[in-house]
């Protein structure tokens, strides 16, 4: 059959007619086609070029208040019927074994055709202007100096249209744009190895805007910044290992709210739904309306899905939840979750946070972090550091580690400055710090205002079993925390 639009949201609605002959209890069926292209440069070869296109139809159904779901990339009304038996099949398996009903919690209807504003539809560019722009940074990166052995260069771009349909009578049809990239280089010398990564580590930066962001991010200029830290990260002087004030600053700071706030605020770690994949979370349920201290009054973060450009902004979820600004931890006060429709209801609340997303039409949706977002603070960057007497300005991360509750972590940087008498002085090499989640955030004593507030994207979330990478977005700017261990892994 011709996959016109047109076509495909009748097909998806011929699906919500076979599970209500069902007499299902309720029934979503989403279609999804992904297209992805991720081009990578090693040195002045190409080392990736991978362009996919991922497309199928997936139906979740619920039976006596047990889940069943089955998919297919056959977009065939006979498919499509086939798979609606098979999900009542499963489902009804399914309640023989469950250990508890699953119920949903409330949410309007929707029906709308939405999509992200772009100038520049990354895939109406041509791969070769792609190719060009990152082969010339890894070129230059190289020639910078005898001692960078490697330089990489980065581009990613996604774009995933939904068609959702929904017993409960929501059609929506949703359609996300993002892309981005990065350069690093590794200099080498004796035993010595050095890699700067820029605007971030794990192939760079990506938001939900058009090919226009990219070129943003001007990587033949960042390349030769980038080599020019790594050769002086050959000679640059350990961290001691002490007790010290630091300031993390953007990239940095994102991994740290990704790690040591999103994770713990999604609802499913926290009632036992998700443990396989890195665990479980210290934030749970009971906590919920007790005070409890996340951190200090300087620290508000919210889960916003809404906020432009954020790689974890939407319309709508996967469940066909209205994308929401959530505010989890209020002035150091924990308040809230990331929450899906089942997970709401399993703890008595109203509403999803509309937190549930899928990695492709053949997984079901489980909550994923929205753009996890520190609140900004009102200090001037400047300021800030003139008002630190002694201490690091650590950025980009290099290693980091976590317990599966996310409680005790311990983080490595590929960079950072001295601090001495307000004044950032002489660059280390392998910084570390260590802390407990609820004591770090209990030490922050400034964060940088709005002016110097950035979104990063984080594109590759690992989490659930099937696994599936999600992407997200964390607002932060330069934040300062006192009392802190450092220089442990040296």
């Amino acid at each position: 059959m011709q996959e016109s639009a047109e076509n495909l949201a009748d097909l998806v609605a011929y699906g919500i007619k076979c599970c209500e002959k069902k007499g299902v209890d309720y029934a979503d069926v989403k279609f999804m086609d992904t297209k992805m292209e991720d081009i990578s440069f090693k040195n002045e070869s190409l080392e990736r070029l991978d362009v996919t296109n991922k497309k199928g139809i997936g139906i979740r159904c619920l039976v006596n208040k047990s889940w069943g779901f089955a998919s297919s990339n056959e977009l065939t009304r006979e498919k499509v019927t086939d798979l609606a038996d098979l999900v009542v099949k499963i489902a009804k398996a399914s309640a023989l074994v469950k250990k508890f009903d699953i119920e949903f919690a409330e949410e309007p209807i929707h029906k709308a055709t939405v999509k992200t504003p772009v100038k520049k539809d990354p895939f109406d560019v041509e791969l070769n202007e792609k190719i060009d722009v990152l082969q010339e940074s890894a070129i230059r990166a190289k020639g910078f100096s005898d001692r960078i052995k490697v330089a990489n260069s980065h581009y990613v771009s996604r774009k995933d249209h939904m068609i959702l349909y929904t017993t409960e009578g929501t059609k929506i049809d949703q359609t996300i744009i993002w892309c981005g990239g990065g350069v690093a280089s590794t200099a080498i010398e004796g035993g010595e190895v050095q890699t700067r990564s820029l605007p971030a580590s794990f192939r760079g930066d990506f938001q939900t805007k058009g090919y226009e962001y990219f070129e943003s991010l001007d990587l033949l200029e960042v390349s030769e910044k980038a080599a020019k830290e790594a050769v002086q990260l050959l000679s640059a002087e350990k961290m001691p290992s002490e007790k010290s004030t630091i300031i993390l600053g953007h990239s940095q700071l994102a991994l740290q709210v990704h790690e040591s706030c999103g994770h713990p605020t999604e609802l499913d770690r926290a009632i036992g739904y998700e443990a396989a994949y890195a665990g479980t979370s210290f934030l749970t349920p009971d906590l919920l309306g007790t005070g409890f201290k996340y951190g200090n009054e300087l620290v508000t973060m919210v889960a916003d899905a809404t906020v432009p450009g954020g790689l974890g902004t939407f319309f709508y979820d996967h469940e066909g939840v209205e994308a929401q600004r959530v505010v989890m931890i209020d002035k150091g006060v924990f308040v809230a979750f990331m929450s899906s429709r089942e997970t709401a209801k399993a703890i008595g609340l109203e509403r999803s946070s509309g937190a549930a997303r899928a990695m492709g039409y053949d997984r079901i949706p489980i909550i994923r972090m929205t753009n996890v977002n520190l609140e900004p603070g009102d200090w001037g960057f400047d300021e800030l550091v003139a008002d630190t007497k002694n201490g690091y300005f650590l950025e980009t991360n290099r290693s980091w580690s976590i317990d599966d509750i996310r409680m005790n972590f311990q983080f490595g940087t590929e960079i950072g400055w001295k601090i001495e008498n307000g004044e950032m002085t002489d660059m280390i090499k392998n910084p570390t710090y260590e802390g407990i989640t609820p004591e770090f955030w209990g030490n922050v004593s400034g964060i940088c205002n709005k002016e110097h507030w950035k979104i990063f994207g984080t594109p590759n979330c690992g989490k659930g079993e099937p696994g599936q990478a999600a992407y997200v977005g964390h607002g932060i700017a330069p934040t300062r925390f006192d009392n802190v261990r450092v220089g442990i892994l040296n």
